[in-house]
């Protein structure tokens, strides 16, 4: 089982129900990660559909396994689906001591203890590199085993934007300027609205177009999250 790491985009605390959920992303279109993969847009069609298909989901670890309880889950995944950002996930923790010890650590202030996805998959297809600046290879098409929580994720830019009882200006500014946008830009953002402000050249700055394409993600997360908050 070959690994993949992102990071939360999404802290919820407790419903009515007391249920114990968050959602993020569990990897990242385009994106090379510290082994120097990429994965396309589509590579998880295949296994997403088997799962629901099957009802055989994959599993929701701590740490891939890597601990005392081995590959005892800590909760469930309800809902995996690609869209244009990458592999968004939403789980529930169970109710049980490693689960709310998960919880408690994702809630922490001022930051979490642990706020990292990461992916375990073996690959059915890819391509090699073939100019010195592509990717070592580029996944399309991943068989999915479990989703995990983890300290350490190879994409240090994607952390935990958001916690829903305590989202704060500060806290989509500094979420923005993580995405790339800089600190006038990020102020714009949030004062204006983002089609106030213009994306840049993809050479300005010399910034890419994944980039910008990132941030543009970014905010509307933001908008979502905003908007369930006024609600």
């Amino acid at each position: 089982m070959e690994r993949y790491a992102c990071g939360l985009r999404e802290l919820k605390i407790a419903g009515a129900d007391g249920a114990m959920t968050f959602s993020g992303y569990g990897a990242i279109f385009g994106i090379v990660d510290w082994y120097g993969d990429s994965i396309k847009p589509g590579a998880f069609t295949n296994t997403l559909a088997e799962a629901k298909a099957s009802g055989q989901w994959p599993s929701m670890l701590l740490q891939h396994g890597f601990t005392s309880d081995m590959d005892m889950p800590i909760g469930i995944w309800t809902d995996m689906h690609e869209d244009s950002l990458g592999l968004f996930v939403e789980g529930k923790l169970a109710p049980t001591e490693r689960g709310q010890e998960a919880y408690a650590l994702l809630k922490m202030e001022p930051r979490p203890a642990i706020n990292g996805l990461s992916i375990g998959y073996r690959v059915v297809h890819s391509t090699p590199r073939i100019n010195p600046e592509d990717p070592k290879r580029t996944l399309t098409e991943i068989w999915l085993g479990e989703v995990s929580l983890v300290t350490f994720p190879a994409n240090l830019g994607a952390r935990v934007h958001s916690v829903k009882s305590e989202f704060t200006e500060r806290a989509a500014e500094q979420a923005l300027r993580d995405a790339g946008a800089s600190r006038t830009e990020a102020k714009t953002i949030l004062a204006k609205g983002f089609k106030a402000l213009s994306l840049r050249d993809a050479d300005d700055e010399g910034e890419d177009q994944t980039q910008q394409q990132i941030a543009a993600e970014l905010v509307e997360l933001y908008r979502r999250n905003t908007a369930t908050l006024i609600a």
